[in-house]
Parts: structure tokens; sequence; C-alpha cells
């Protein structure tokens, strides 16, 4: 990395250029090639937290990163035989919501659909979250989290259309706490976190007292960036496979056109660089990145605070610019 990095970085917090930037973690070669971390306003799932000094120590949101770990934790749990199948239909899981079931293209809807979000469902996340017309507010307030996805209207054949979906995340979630007889949570300390020396972590819950699967889990920027390293390595921690090696590859293959060149797999987005070779990405509202580079050997995590910021996609992009500038 460039050795005026963490100046620049500095010097863009100071300018308001890298607005309410509050981390920065970048591993090379499976080492710690810098850190940096500012102090600004945060939130936990919505509830002001004031003004935060972080530091390696400090948790904070993930918000739809949640997402791709979800999709790890799926596929850890599929090998255990504790969720169902790819190719299962997706309501066979639902056995109380049989009327859904009984309306063929809602029943052709797979396994694999949800985790590629190809559900065919309507869904709306482009509403701010503030918003409770926002598709996954609306389903954090229904009576019923689960059938309020499963109900939405079909809009596309399954398979046919990417829709970005936190229902389909909640489903998945749901399926891999009700699989292991824990919390989602337990589960992932069980599994994932505690194997890989990962203690401090919370997963916040929703309005139905289960985890809130699509967006509320909490990390600290170096155990988040262990996560990408762990796809680096295929699945692999200290000689030990906590992810199947056949499910990173499962995971990381595109599977649909998402937005602005970006294509997903299971609950990961793909990128090709300009050499041709891939990247991988999870993507958080806000300005949470994690960014997994293997040409490089090279992840890096950027958390930010500009949840409800119309434009904070400039800042973030302002900071990862800079940071691949830095590249040597």
């Amino acid at each position: 990395m460039a050795p005026d990095l963490a100046a620049r970085l500095d010097q863009g917090v100071q300018s308001g250029e890298f607005s309410n930037l509050h981390a920065v973690f970048i591993a090379r070669k499976g080492r710690v090639e810098m850190e940096r971390y500012f102090e600004g306003p945060d939130e936990r799932w919505g509830t002001p937290l004031g003004t935060v000094a972080f530091n390696a120590d400090t948790l904070h949101d993930l918000r739809s990163v949640s997402k791709s770990i979800v999709g790890l934790l799926y596929g850890i749990a599929l090998a255990e035989g504790k969720v169902p199948a790819l190719d299962a239909p997706l309501l066979d899981a639902f056995p109380a919501y049989a009327d859904l079931a009984r309306d063929e293209r809602r029943r052709a809807i797979r396994i694999s659909h949800a985790l590629a979000m190809t559900m065919g469902l309507e869904w709306n996340e482009d509403l701010p979250y503030s918003d409770p017309r926002n598709s996954e507010i609306s389903m954090e307030r229904s009576k019923d989290r689960y059938r309020y996805v499963l109900e939405r209207p079909i809009v596309a054949n399954p398979g046919e259309r990417w829709r970005y979906s936190g229902g389909a995340t909640a489903v998945l979630g749901h399926l891999i706490a009700k699989g292991a007889g824990v919390p989602l949570l337990d589960y992932a300390r069980d599994k994932l976190f505690s194997p890989m020396g990962i203690e401090k972590v919370e997963w916040t819950h929703g309005f139905n007292g289960e985890a809130a699967a699509a967006s509320g889990l909490r990390m600290r920027a170096p155990d988040l960036a262990r996560v990408g390293q762990l796809l680096l390595q295929r699945g692999e921690w200290n000689g030990r496979a906590l992810v199947p090696k056949d499910w990173i590859s499962e995971s990381l293959t595109p599977r649909a056109d998402a937005f602005d060149g970006l294509r997903y797999g299971y609950h990961w987005y793909v990128i090709q660089r300009q050499d041709g070779s891939p990247a991988y990405m999870a993507i958080g509202l806000g300005g949470q990145r994690l960014v997994v580079i293997p040409a490089l050997e090279l992840v890096y995590v950027i958390f930010m605070g500009n949840y409800y910021r119309e434009d904070q996609l400039k800042p973030l992009f302002a900071v990862q610019k800079l940071i691949h500038a830095s590249l040597r």
C-alpha cells in the first residue's frame, strides 16, 4: 500500500470528502496492511448511538452485508443436512402456507431462487428504510414475516429476473435456525465465528423476536475481514473446512445480473475487473463494504454511517478509489 494512505484518509475525513467514514481495514496475503478508525455519529439498526469513537474493538452495523454471511451459513447447514436442498420447492418448508402452495407458479420457487434473489415475487426496497412502504419494513411490521414474503404478487417466473429482496434472506435465515434448532446467531457462533476466533458479535432481532437475518448483524472491522480471508482460502481456516469448498464456488458463481455491472451469486456480488479476473463483494446500506480480490490476495472492509444520505455512494466510492489507487 502507498505509505501515505492513512494520512490521505485522515485528510479526506477532515475535508468532508469521506463524510462519516468510521473504519477502513485492509489485509493482503493474510496480513494486516492498514487499519484506520475515526469518530462520528452512528446507530444500531435505527437506534441512535450518538457520536462513537471507533476502534478495532467497536461493533458496527453490517446492514445488508449480513445477507452474505447468511449465504455462507446456508451452505454449512446444507452440508449438515439441516436445511432443504437447492432444488426443493421453497413452500415445502412452510406447510402452514398450503394455500400458497396451490398456486403452481408460486410452488415453482426453489431454494436456489431465494439464494440468487430470483424468486419472481414483488419486492421494493428502493424506498427509504424510514418509509413504511419499503418492503423490508413492511415485512418486519407484518403479523407473519415469512407469509408476508411468500404471498407477494408474482411478477416474473422464478429464475428469470433478479430482484433485491431482504425477504429472501429472512426466509433463508429462518430455515437455518429452524433446521439447526437454535437461534441464527448461536448457529453462526458455533459453526463459523468461534472457529475463526470471532467472539464479539451481535445479531439484532426483528419485531418477531427472531434475528433480522437480512440486515441485523454487527461485527468488528477486523473480524469481517476474516470472513473475506475465508473466501480467499476457499472456506478453510487453520486447516479446518468451515464452509464446504464447493459451496464457496457455488456462492461466487454469477446467477443473475444485478445492477451497475454487478452480478449476483448465492447472496454475494460478483464483478469482473478490468484484467478479467473476478472480485467479490458484500454490500450494506450506509457505506458498508467487504471486498475480496483474489488476484491481489486482497481483502478490505469499509464502515460508514451514511444510512440516510441520498448520495451515500459518493463518499464511499471516493474512499474505494483512494484504496485502489494506493495498491502497490
